[in-house]
């Protein structure tokens, strides 16, 4: 063999030998389960003082009060979710199943997966793809996450959605050795809760994150209970009456799939309508409730004998309708079925809704429900109610909420101060934050009024907004409501997107709180926008004449004669000094003398 031939021999044997690759070790794992906590986790869990770590919908007393067939489906774990705080770059889940794991008309990620979301420190929701296998133990692994939002590094808030048609058991999250994973408590605000069927429950969604109850949840951003049981919502008073137990912000009652006939006959059913109504009500006084018409069949019009059936459940859920109204019982609605919209392109078998139809059903509840509460979202960013967690290095967003809700209950306010950080770092009541800067001036200027501070750092106009919307205004009686907000959307908005999104906050404000006497403070002035704050403060003194409220610029004070900004009285340029909180405090005090 010569010497050339040789070596295309040699070259021919290399592509013939398999190349040796050596796979990085897979990461050391962290992992958490339910019962590690010390404080209830399952969100969307009414009853969670009962429940331990148990995952399920009714409290376990419930098993002597409900039909066999109600508390089977309570230990699903439809609507429930729990949220953590992680920068990990992957999260893998692992759970046991009990009962199948996919249906004929619903696959497996719907009936026993999870689904998992994230949202940025902006308030905005993702969607993370998991990879999943579902043998004897079921487990979703989401790989490559981003690493972590521009504000922090310390991670992103998550939810992870459980399976709605299925038990489970030995549920663990587990993360990379050395990552942040902090799970987070129930939230504290009032729940929606859903009475309801199979529909509710969440057939027939791809997956946990587009059953309607959870969209519905996503889209209000408030904890949904999903109290859905396929095939038996039947409006019972067992049922009724556990429900009565909770504090909600408004109960959805919506089973009139469940009572068509011959479950049970027309006068049964306008009987369990009215009566389940009037429970409700003898204990809520005040919560809305809302009815909801069956939302019709597909099919109905080439398979003619289903079309009566959900008409004539329709028509004696608008008979009872017409029957509390004449009983004056107040503060009921109803949801009809041309305002959910289903067409043939919404269901999966005629009756339960596909992805579309769910989406669908979320759009009309949050629709209603936001005209109910009276917490409408407008067409601008300044104008949709936004959390946000843009500094939790220095405060915790969500647990200044909570204080501010607890304060409401235990301390008298009589004059509120929205804000962002520069009231937040102020000083006064609650005190959760290491920034505070003018704490002396707080106290000799502000305490004598009973001021509470109602300032969060980096607080945006439509931040405030959502805090209108969850409860912050609730339970107190202010005389007085003290609004500074605007200056951290300079960099994103328009001058009349700021005023717009005022316009409506303050708007939102009158509605929770009409005896209080509102005055809107002009942006305070910061290096290098001086013009363009002073010509935003006109635009928004316009606004006070036009929605006849009070306004003062006190921040004017903080100005050289050339106007520019006095350095003397400033941090950074943006944030008062203690001198700067010294000015602001004895100028407000005229505007908090006025009766």
């Amino acid at each position: 063999m010569t010497q050339s031939s040789r070596f295309i021999a040699c070259l021919l044997l290399l592509c013939f030998i398999p190349s040796i690759s050596f796979a990085q070790p897979a990461p050391a794992l962290t992992w958490w389960k339910p019962s590690d906590s010390t404080f209830p986790v399952i969100d969307g869990q009414a009853w969670s003082t009962e429940m331990g770590d148990t995952i399920q919908r009714l409290p376990p007393r419930a098993r002597t009060i409900v039909r066999k067939a109600v508390w089977d489906l309570s230990r699903q774990s439809a609507g429930l979710s729990i949220r953590f705080v992680s920068n990990a770059p992957q999260l893998v889940v692992r759970y046991k199943v009990t009962g199948n794991v996919a249906m004929p008309h619903m696959p497996a990620t719907g009936v026993s997966g999870v689904d998992l979301y994230g949202i940025d420190s902006d308030g905005t929701w993702h969607l993370a793809a998991g990879k999943y296998s579902f043998k004897d133990t079921t487990q979703y692994t989401f790989a490559q996450l981003r690493p972590n939002d521009n504000y922090h590094k310390l991670g992103r808030e998550y939810r992870l959605y459980l399976p709605l048609y299925t038990s489970i058991r030995d549920l663990e999250i587990g993360v990379p050795e050395g990552s942040r994973f902090s799970v987070l408590p129930q939230r504290a605000e009032k729940p929606i809760v859903v009475y309801g069927t199979s529909i509710a429950q969440g057939a027939c969604a791809s997956r946990p994150g587009m059953a309607w109850t959870n969209m519905l949840a996503r889209k209000l951003d408030r904890t949904v209970i999903n109290l859905g049981f396929s095939g038996n919502g039947r409006l019972e008073k067992e049922v009724i009456d556990l429900i009565n137990e909770i504090d909600a912000k408004l109960f959805v009652l919506d089973c009139l799939p469940n009572l068509i006939q011959p479950i049970v006959d027309r006068q049964e059913l306008q009987k369990r309508i009215t009566e389940s109504v009037k429970a409700i009500r003898a204990k809520h006084p005040h919560t809305p409730i809302l009815l909801t018409d069956h939302d019709g069949y597909t099919e109905g019009y080439l398979m003619p004998h289903r079309q009566p059936l959900f008409e004539q459940a329709n028509q004696d859920l608008a008979e009872a309708y017409k029957r509390l109204t004449a009983d004056n019982v107040t503060g009921v609605y109803r949801l009809p079925i041309s305002e959910i919209g289903m067409d043939l392109d919404c269901m999966v078998d005629g009756t339960h809704p596909n992805d579309l139809g769910m989406m669908r059903y979320a759009e009309a509840y949050e629709t209603k429900i936001r005209e109910i509460l009276q917490q409408s979202a407008g067409a601008l960013k300044t104008q949709i109610p936004t959390r946000q967690n843009r500094e939790p290095g220095s405060y915790n967003w969500e647990e200044r909420h909570n204080d501010i809700l607890k304060l409401n209950l235990t301390e008298p306010t009589r004059i509120m101060f929205l804000g962002n950080s520069i009231t937040h770092n102020w000083g006064g009541k609650p005190v959760n934050s290491n920034r505070i800067a003018g704490a002396d001036s707080w106290q000799k200027y502000l305490a004598p009024f009973q001021v509470r501070n109602f300032g969060f750092g980096w607080d945006r106009i439509e931040n405030v907004l959502w805090r209108v919307y969850h409860d912050e205004l609730d339970g107190i009686s202010p005389e007085q409501v003290l609004i500074n907000i605007g200056t951290n959307n300079l960099h994103l908005n328009t001058d009349e997107e700021i005023v717009q999104g005022l316009k409506h906050l303050v708007q939102a404000i009158r509605l929770r709180q009409p005896k209080a006497r509102l005055t809107l403070l002009g942006i305070y002035p910061r290096r290098e926008q001086e013009a363009r704050v002073s010509g935003l403060n006109s635009g928004i003194q316009a606004l006070a004449r036009s929605e006849d409220i009070g306004y003062q610029d006190v921040g004017k004070l903080l100005l050289l004669a050339n106007g520019k900004i006095n350095e003397k009285f400033f941090s950074d340029g943006l944030h008062p000094n203690a001198a700067g909180y010294e000015v602001l405090g004895k100028e407000l005090v005229s505007l908090l003398k006025q009766k």
